[in-house]
Order: structure tokens, then sequence, then C-alpha cells
């Protein structure tokens, strides 16, 4: 007589935040997987529902907060991890009947309450798992974290509080994961951490052996190693120290993508003083002529902060001009929102919030600008291209200075033929002020 296996109890996820949580929620469900837990697309189907929160602004914590009420009103049986753990008796003052709250990256933590909230049934005909975990992004792109926390004590920013200072990943554990994400199907490496340019500050006399040889752990070091793995990798969330212009020869020899993440916030100096941010400004915009210099094809991201505690229109001027003279290909701008714990909080002179959204709309309408100008710049060019999507008419990619969800893409006619994941030549025959439109060569 066949022996009738258990169901396995299924688990649902709601993952919010920025790539270091999605990473976050990959591991949790890799290690549940593991442990003979299915995955639930929905609400209905979910025997426990996990809520992987964001806390690094108050909006951010608020939409945490309908995600957990939702989550309880379509399900009933949910368990809160990410972030926003830090609060949890805010969390369960206003939802008491959560079953548990942990807190950022406490993977041990919220896969025992999994297992007392829904027991699993261990099968060793069913219980396997792709070498390389599981994944919440598409199959040709995974995102590679190498390190938690920061050691920078931003005014405006609670990560280290959150998250804990720098603890860095060793090279060889992190290479190893790169090889079993592109056996597994990954074209494209996205390089991640709280402060990518940090990497190793806290090992850095450890240096472990890999393919017969020591591998130091740094940040050129490692991307010089990534680059032998994975056709694209690409560097996310890098202060611009000066160690950071022994990578721009990588990208021009082809090993890592020419881009860079940078998140600048501003570029008047007394702005940054009161941001507590390291940087010169006039030395950022000579480095990043030499950079072009070296890699002229480097594509340039950066996100900056309107309305600080203290921007005068003087200060806002000051980056304005700034951005005509750094010409960055990709930038996000952010009003300033006081976050709950923040030193920012305590800074005199708050900007109204009519201004900050006045300055808002003319720093957005300055960088449209600047890349409609960049892109058009790339009409008549060919570009290697990553294919995202396929319909029956055409294809959605992105370029080498295009990272998935946050910059632009890349539409393709006459490309009905080509799979996800493919990587090609296209030729570029318009563009507006964020997307480029061609065809496959």
């Amino acid at each position: 007589m066949a022996t009738r296996l258990p169901s396995p109890p299924r688990v649902g996820m709601v993952s919010l935040g920025c790539p270091k949580n999605l990473v976050d929620s990959e591991r949790i469900l890799t290690q549940l997987r593991a442990d003979g837990y299915q995955m639930s697309a929905d609400y209905a189907g979910a025997d426990v529902v996990l809520v992987n929160t964001c806390g690094f602004l108050d909006s951010a914590k608020e939409e945490s907060l309908e995600a957990i009420g939702e989550a309880i009103a379509e399900n009933g049986r949910v368990i809160v991890t990410g972030c926003m753990g830090k609060e949890a008796e805010v969390i369960r003052a206003r939802f008491p009947q959560v079953l548990a709250v942990t807190g950022a990256h406490q993977y041990e933590q919220v896969v025992e309450a999994v297992h007392e909230a829904a027991p699993a049934n261990l099968s060793p005909y069913i219980d396997l798992i792709p070498d390389a975990g599981l994944k919440l992004t598409p199959r040709h792109y995974s995102y590679l974290k190498i390190s938690e926390g920061c050691n920078h004590r931003c005014s405006f920013c609670i990560i280290p509080s959150l998250r804990g200072d720098l603890v860095s990943r060793r090279p060889d554990a992190i290479l190893r994961e790169a090889e079993k994400l592109v056996a597994a199907g990954t074209k494209e490496l996205l390089v991640i951490s709280q402060d990518t340019s940090a990497y190793g500050i806290d090992i850095r006399k450890e240096p472990r052996m890999w393919k017969g040889q020591e591998v130091v752990p740094h940040m050129t070091d490692l991307a010089r190693e990534l680059g032998k793995i994975a056709p694209w990798v690409r560097l996310h969330y890098v202060y611009p120290y000066p160690h950071v212009d022994q990578v721009i020869p990588l990208m021009a020899e082809g090993l890592v993508l020419p881009y860079l993440d940078i998140p600048f916030q501003h570029a008047a100096p007394s702005v940054l003083k009161r941001m507590k941010r390291p940087g010169n400004d006039a030395k950022v915009l000579q480095r990043i002529h030499q950079w072009r210099d070296i890699c002229p094809d480097i594509a340039i991201r950066s996100t900056f902060v309107v309305g600080f505690p203290g921007e005068t229109e003087a200060d806002f001027e000051y980056l304005l001009d700034w951005l005509d003279e750094a010409q960055l290909d990709r930038v996000g701008a952010f009003r300033f929102e006081p976050v709950e714990g923040a030193a920012a909080n305590l800074l005199p002179d708050h900007v109204p919030e009519e201004l900050k959204e006045e300055r808002y709309q003319r720093i957005m309408a300055k960088t449209a600008a600047i890349s409609a100008a960049k892109l058009a710049a790339k009409i008549g060019r060919t570009l290697p291209v990553i294919i995202d999507e396929v319909g029956d008419e055409g294809a959605t990619g992105r370029s080498q200075a295009d990272a998935p969800e946050i910059d632009g893409q890349v539409f393709l006619r006459d490309a009905a033929h080509l799979s996800v994941g493919d990587i090609v030549p296209v030729a570029i025959e318009d563009a507006d002020e964020h997307d480029l439109y061609g065809v496959p060569v």
C-alpha cells in the first residue's frame, strides 16, 4: 500500500523596503524550504504569513504597519520581522494578535517562530531545494549581499541602530554563493550592502583561500573575482572613498559593469556637514571627470535629499549647479522626512513642506533634462542589453547603465525570438527622458 505523504505547511511572504531586505527574505524562505515548508503566493493558501518590514522612514513604517494589518485581515496568522522589529511594542500595540516579532537579519528567530506557528512535516521524498536557494527575483539576476550594518553615523539615518555596525562576510563565502547563483542561471550579480566600499575593513587581516589563491577581503579584490564568475557584476551603495578609484580600471577592462551607485545625498558643504556625511564636493567632481577619462561609458547614479534642516536657497542652488557639472546619469531625490531616533530631527531651521516640494520638483526637472540629453547621445550606438521580458511584439531589457527596478529600460521591437536572460547587442534608435528604444542586431 502506498504511503500517503502529509501536506507540508505553506508560508506566505510580504517583503518590503530595500534590496537588502529582499536578500533577507530569500535567505529566510530558503531555510524554511529546506525545513519542509512550501511557499504560498496568496494569503488564502498560507498557514502563516511573514511580513518583512522596513523602518527607515516614518512613511515606510506606516507602509509596514498597513501591510501587517492587511495580512492579519486576510489570513490572521502573522509573524513580523525586519527593521521595524526594533519597535515590537508599537507593532503589538496596534496588532496584539501577531504571533511573533523579530528584528532585522534575525534568521534563526524567524524560522523558530514559523516552526512554532506551523510545525513542519519533513520528508526526504519532497523536501529538496535548488543548490542556490530560493529567489524572489527573476532567474537571470540576483542580489548578492556582502556585509551587514554600517559604521557611519549620518544624522538622518537610523540604519546602524537597526542593523548594527559593519559586519563583512568572508570573501570565499561570497564567491561560493556567486558561483552557485551563476550555475543556477544568474547572468547579473547586483552587489549590495549598506556601504559596499567599506567591505572588509573589519576583517582586512583575514584573507581566505579561493581557487588555490588568497583573496583579500577588500572591495577591489572582491569585484575582480566576481567579474571572473558572472557575465555582469553591478556595484550598489558605494561611498566615494579614495580606493574606489581602483575599481574603475576593472570597469574599463569589462570585468565589472561601468556603473556606480553612489548616494551623495547633497553637494553643499554646509548641508553635508549637518548630515555628517563624508566627502568633499570639489574633489568628488574632479574624480568623476577622472573616472570618465579612464572609462568613458561609466554610468553614475545617485540619490539626494532636498529640504534637509537648515538647507538655504543658496545651498539648493549650489546642489543644482553641482549637478550641472557632475552630469550624473541617473538621479533619485527624496524630500527630507524626520525619522524617529534620527539626530537630524533635533536640528534647527526645518524647511517648510511646501518649499521641500518646490525644491523636489526643481531637482527632478533638472536631472530629467540631464538624463534626456545623455540618453539622446546614445542614439545610433549599439549597446549590450540584458532581456527582462519577452512578448509577442517585442521585448524589454536594460543596458549596462540600468539597474532593475530603479533605473530606465530599453524597449526592443522585432525581438519576440529572444529569451529572458539573453544579453544581446541592440542598435539604439530613439530615447526619451528615462528610456531607450531599439532593435536587436
